[in-house]
């Protein structure tokens, strides 16, 4: 089961005692994959256009609980007049006096990601979707989240207008937010161990190229002195330059501390790098 099905899995099991909440669940459904119809005996039918069995059920679950309707007997003109008094036109945006409260909100946006949300597998990118066909309800819902501290950014795809988050603390808050806390859980341990792993990734490929750039230094060095040693002579430098100088020599894999230690008397880093350099700089002068 992907990660998404498991938000929206939990999502559905998800239940809110007060009416005017689950009225503002259901108005979400409704409005954003929501199917009116009449059958073929000229009674309303109300579906939901959804591959996910959860949601349907989700749905109905909340006719019930709201409207008292019971799913296995066509709808009166009475009950469907009741039920969009309340829910509004479906093709227009919901009402925003049944999200006016925070806790309807929350419930809003449950309902919105149960009908057109979707998440990427964590483990490989934070991204979380509502595809909307409608730009009026994409930037309702946008709002709703900003409401929430969040930032959400809207987007032309094709035809559709989808309402997304980006970063995964983002994404934490809005799962916090709709009521999904065990996949909330799951994702912040995945975060973890992806930010350990790509700090010590980090950590590791410094410490190599640091290893390179002492290997590739200590190479250049061994070469400029060994050059001075064949054109010119260490014996003809001054005392500390070429002690400096058989040091490098015989320790060519140690680092500029460890080397100071060998001079008599020991040499701070920082004389060591100076004399090297002094030495590089010879041999670039005798080169030319």
């Amino acid at each position: 089961m992907s990660f998404s099905r498991e938000v929206k899995e939990e999502l559905a099991r998800q239940s809110d005692t007060a009416r005017h909440c689950q009225i503002a669940e259901l108005a979400a459904i409704l409005h954003f994959c929501g199917q009116l119809g009449r059958d073929g005996e000229g009674h309303y039918t109300l579906g939901f256009q959804t591959e996910n069995e959860a949601v349907v059920r989700k749905g109905f679950t909340l006719l019930r609980k709201t409207y008292n309707i019971d799913t296995d007997v066509a709808m009166s003109e009475e009950q469907m007049q009741e039920i969009f008094q309340k829910v509004g036109n479906l093709e227009e945006p919901v009402s925003s006096l049944l999200i006016k409260n925070s806790c309807c909100q929350r419930a809003f946006l449950r309902g919105a990601f149960l009908s057109v949300g979707s998440m990427s597998n964590p483990q490989k990118s934070y991204h979380l979707e509502f595809v909307c066909a409608d730009e009026d309800k994409a930037r309702q819902l946008q709002s709703v989240i900003q409401g929430f501290d969040i930032e959400a950014k809207v987007i032309l795809r094709r035809k559709y207008y989808v309402v997304y988050l980006k970063e995964g603390e983002s994404i934490v808050d809005l799962l916090n937010i709709c009521g999904a806390h065990i996949s909330l859980m799951k994702l912040e341990n995945l975060r973890i161990v992806k930010e350990v792993r790509n700090s010590v990734n980090r950590r590791v490929n410094c410490e190599a190229a640091n290893i390179t750039k002492t290997v590739n230094a200590s190479a250049r060095q061994i070469e400029d002195i060994e050059y001075i040693r064949d054109h010119y002579g260490l014996e003809r430098l001054s005392r500390n330059l070429r002690r400096m100088a058989e040091v490098r020599l015989e320790f060519p894999d140690a680092p500029l501390k460890e080397l100071g230690g060998y001079m008599d008397p020991p040499v701070g880093k920082s004389g060591v790098n100076h004399r090297l350099r002094k030495l590089s700089e010879f041999a670039d002068r005798l080169r030319t």
